[in-house]
């Protein structure tokens, strides 16, 4: 049976407010994954991916980047809350590791099974938290913004990788990809990046439908990144 709950914890004086998942009828540890949410904040659709992997056997959690729960409603509001972050990429680092230090202290589980996975901006937090060096088995970024960080290099990433990427994404052009490719490979990195065509921006939220931004959801390429993500985690959880 799903049971959820929300988990409050703390990273310096900000109270965050995370939302755990699983499925309590399979009995023992299991593996986690984080679940970073986009610029909106710890949303509906990041309970529901949550929810979506406790179906898998897995812990979700839906972490809190921004604090207490908060959801932002404009796009004036979700750039106002992630500035702090992009422009401070320790800050960043601090946010998602009080996440990752929670779920490695939960009673259910298998510390040794730790994942993460994130949408847009939480793309670019999973990737930070495995840039870090800390010990998780794989990382997955959907329509992530993929730049790397200026203040940490040569940090042995220990998490397998896999970018899954909608080609026509205005936010992180061919050449940010590459660099990506670029950096992953230099890191030693086990990686993978899945480049689905015609999709662009926020291509797994339905709610997704603004052209002028380049957010746009695309119900192919949804399908194709899930199916991905399930068999990226079934492999690295092995």
């Amino acid at each position: 049976m799903l049971q959820t709950t929300k988990i409050e914890y703390i990273q310096g004086n900000v109270v965050l407010e995370g939302y755990c998942a699983l499925d309590d009828s399979k009995k023992g540890k299991k593996p986690v994954v984080l679940v970073a949410h986009d610029w909106s904040g710890r949303n509906d659709f990041a309970c529901q991916k949550a929810e979506q992997l406790a179906e898998l056997g897995y812990v979700g959690f839906a972490l809190d980047m921004f604090g207490n729960g908060m959801i932002a409603k404009t796009k004036e509001e979700r750039m106002a809350l992630i500035k702090p972050f992009m422009e401070d990429r320790e800050l960043l680092r601090k946010r998602i590791f009080a996440a990752y230090d929670t779920v490695r202290k939960l009673e259910v589980v298998n510390t040794a099974r730790i994942g993460a996975m994130g949408f847009c901006f939480g793309g670019l937090c999973v990737l930070d938290l495995a840039r870090s060096g800390v010990e998780m088995r794989g990382v997955v970024s959907f329509h992530g913004l993929l730049s790397a960080p200026k203040d940490i290099a040569n940090k042995k990433i220990h998490a397998k990788l896999l970018a899954l990427h909608g080609h026509d994404d205005p936010m992180v052009p061919p050449d940010q990809v590459a660099a990506f490719e670029k950096e992953m490979t230099a890191a030693g990195a086990d990686w993978q990046v899945h480049i689905y065509g015609h999709a662009k921006h926020a291509f797994t939220n339905p709610a997704a439908h603004d052209e002028s931004l380049g957010t746009v959801y695309n119900s192919l390429a949804d399908k194709r990144s899930w199916v991905a993500m399930r068999e990226f985690f079934a492999e690295v959880f092995a």
